[in-house]
């Protein structure tokens, strides 16, 4: 090893019988020492290029931010390979003349911004992506005013720029963009397939299609079909509908909130129209397109307790707020904003969600009745068969096949179902229990003498009177089959009981102070100095909801108390996590999910069970309760409390439309 180390002047490391060797750098080898020049403007714009331009979307991006800058009413994209072997972007938009393509391909020059960032009002303002792009790949700019008889063209090849020429186009702007990274070979082993930039470069000109109804957008390449959003002015939930779908309409929900001059407008999907990943979630922060992270948290947090693990609610948010409190220069790509008020912006975005689902979240969304429609078939008869004849009765969908058919007397309700009443109130239970008072029934119950009963004529004859309308039956002892004006309601009773529970017992959480647990030995935490800072900012509301922490010296926590509600608890364990969760996120709702999340538990085992047979004036009550409580279309664990079927597609059904 001696012999090595005087033979190869390295730095060298043993560990065991290897020995690993890292080489010097040859300038420090030869002149033991570094010595400082000038980068050429080529390399200077390569090495931008490796920043702003990572692949053909990350282009695509900026040639759409000119054209919008630039005033553009309709934008036309087209690729090939990919977009590696062609990117053409043509607009309409201002143009410009010689001069300004002259300094359009030079290094910070543009139009945009002048002596400060405070009050960035366009979408580019860096003057990068043009030098950038022609130092990587061959570039061509044609462009022409609108007042100006004829445009000029210019060109930049690997970071060589061509001289100007004539060239004849209508107003506006045409880039070029062909063999992307030509230039730099080793950055083409990053790209993925041609078939996943192109994916790539779509779900950049959906984005800006949403952010700019009024334009018009025309995605096309030998790689794709002709992809087309043609604009739709003001009406932004229309171009929504053309990027999520036609079904987003049927199940957005309307956001428009302020708050000390922050606004926040857009959609959301009711709980149950969810996604199986965030794709479908779109954030603007003054019309520009971002991937924040604060506010991808928002968003969860506001659907917290009503979407399934691991589902999606499908969004699209605008913030809307001062230039001078948003820092949008802090990502090469510009995809990630700094606010000056994290806080603000964040409760905005989960307090109008959460006001806007307790307002209108609470109806199914509409693609369960679709998927019901396509579980059913058209029923047939196999040729030859000819089924027995059968003494013609009347019949209703209140009989059962465990039960001869009957008629009902004269003036009732056709609903007069005979079935094992269980024992006590509704659920078994006490007599007090009650769905007015959402009292938690007992695990099992006894059964008593059948009873019968008939719907009142008023309930009977006017079921439009409620959004769920009036219980007309209940099938295998766990779904209640509700008429309403329109149509039809399927309720599942567990997971609707179980989502009124939890709302009341969520509802009592935030009312008072949580009871909590004195821990005879306070259990003492060790913790860098920084984190114990973040905790104790948040004490009084760890104390609210019944964990009481102390400062203990300046490297550790000492937990007094815990919520009782949590029970045997690993309070190291939860501390680390709030700490955390603070460092990353600059709140502290952990302790409070942990605590939702044992309430959901509760609600889930305390709810009225599948099975249990319902006295028709129990369900009609189930129902009145779910239309008075927010989030009741769907349960704790995200999936729907009922399903509507319009009548007009029963009607479609049996063909009759």
């Amino acid at each position: 090893m001696l012999n090595i180390k005087q033979r190869n002047p390295r730095i060298w490391t043993s560990l065991g019988s290897v020995v690993f060797t890292l080489p010097y750098p040859r300038r420090i080898r030869e002149n033991g020492g570094m010595s400082i020049k000038q980068l050429s403007e080529t390399l200077i714009n390569q090495i931008a290029a490796g920043e702003v331009i990572e692949r053909p979307a990350s282009a695509a991006k900026e040639l759409i931010e000119n054209a919008l800058d630039a005033g553009a009413t309709r934008i036309e994209i087209a690729t090939s390979g990919g977009g590696k072997s062609l990117l053409r972007v043509t607009d309409n938009g201002s143009g410009m003349d010689e001069r300004d393509l002259e300094l359009a391909v030079r290094r910070h020059c543009t139009s945009k911004i002048t002596d400060t960032l405070d009050d960035i009002s366009t979408l580019g303002f860096r003057g990068e992506a043009l030098p950038s792009i022609g130092s990587v790949a061959r570039l061509t700019i044609s462009s022409r005013r609108r007042d100006s008889d004829g445009g000029a063209e210019i060109s930049v090849a690997g970071g060589k720029l061509q001289h100007l020429r004539p060239s004849a186009l209508n107003p506006g702007t045409i880039v070029e963009v062909r063999d992307l990274f030509f230039a730099t070979p080793a950055r083409l082993k990053f790209l993925k397939t041609e078939k996943a930039e192109a994916a790539a470069i779509t779900e950049i000109v959906k984005r800006m299609a949403i952010a700019f109804p009024q334009v018009r957008f025309v995605l096309s390449g030998t790689d794709r079909t002709t992809l087309e959003f043609p604009a739709t002015g003001e009406d932004h939930l229309a171009r929504m509908a053309q990027i999520l779908g036609k079904d987003f309409r049927d199940n957005a929900i309307e956001i428009n909130a302020e708050r000390e001059d922050v606004t926040l407008t857009g959609f959301a999907g009711v709980p149950t129209f969810n996604r199986g990943n965030a794709a479908h979630q779109y954030a603007f922060v003054n019309g520009r397109p971002v991937q924040d992270k604060l506010v991808l948290s928002a968003i969860r947090g506001a659907y917290a307790e009503t979407i399934p693990s691991g589902r999606y609610a499908v969004a699209v948010l605008s913030i809307g707020l001062d230039p001078a409190l948003v820092d949008v220069n802090v990502h090469p790509a510009k995809s990630d904003v700094r606010f000056r008020d994290p806080q603000l912006v964040r409760g905005l975005i989960v307090g109008a969600i959460r006001e806007a689902l307790a307002r209108d979240g609470s109806r199914a969304a509409t693609t369960g009745a679709d998927g019901m429609l396509r579980a059913f078939r058209p029923g047939f008869q196999p040729n030859g068969y000819r089924p027995q004849q059968q003494p013609q009765q009347p019949w209703s969908a209140e009989t059962s096949p465990s039960r001869p058919f009957s008629s009902a007397p004269a003036g009732s309700s056709s609903y007069s179902p005979s079935y094992q009443r269980p024992a006590g109130n509704a659920f078994g239970e006490r007599p007090q229990a009650s769905f007015d008072g959402l009292t938690m029934p007992a695990a099992r119950a006894e059964t008593a003498q059948a009873s019968s009963w008939t719907a009142p004529a008023s309930e009977a004859e006017a079921p439009s009177r409620f959004p769920l309308g009036a219980a007309r039956a209940q099938l295998h002892e766990n779904y209640i089959v509700a008429q309403t004006e329109t149509g039809l309601v399927i309720v599942d009773q567990h997971a609707a009981h179980e989502r009124l529970v939890f709302e009341a017992m969520r509802k009592a959480l935030h009312s008072k102070r949580l009871a909590s647990q004195v821990l005879l030995i306070p259990e003492i935490i060790d913790l860098p100095e920084e984190d114990c800072d973040r905790l104790m900012q948040f004490s009084s509301e760890f104390g609210e909801l019944g964990l009481g922490i102390e400062r203990f010296g300046p490297g550790a926590i000492a937990v007094r108390e815990t919520p009782a509600m949590l029970g045997e608890v690993d309070a190291s364990g939860l501390i680390r996590q709030l700490a955390d969760e603070i460092a990353e996120w600059d709140t502290a709702s952990g302790l409070s999910a942990k605590l939702e999340y044992v309430a959901a538990t509760m609600a889930c085992h305390g709810s009225v069970r599948s099975g249990r047979r319902l006295r028709p004036e129990e369900m009609n009550a189930l129902l009145r309760q779910m239309e008075v409580t927010p989030g009741s279309g769907q349960c704790n664990h995200g999936r729907p409390t009922y399903i509507e079927l319009k009548l007009s597609d029963i009607e479609r059904l049996f063909g009759r439309s």
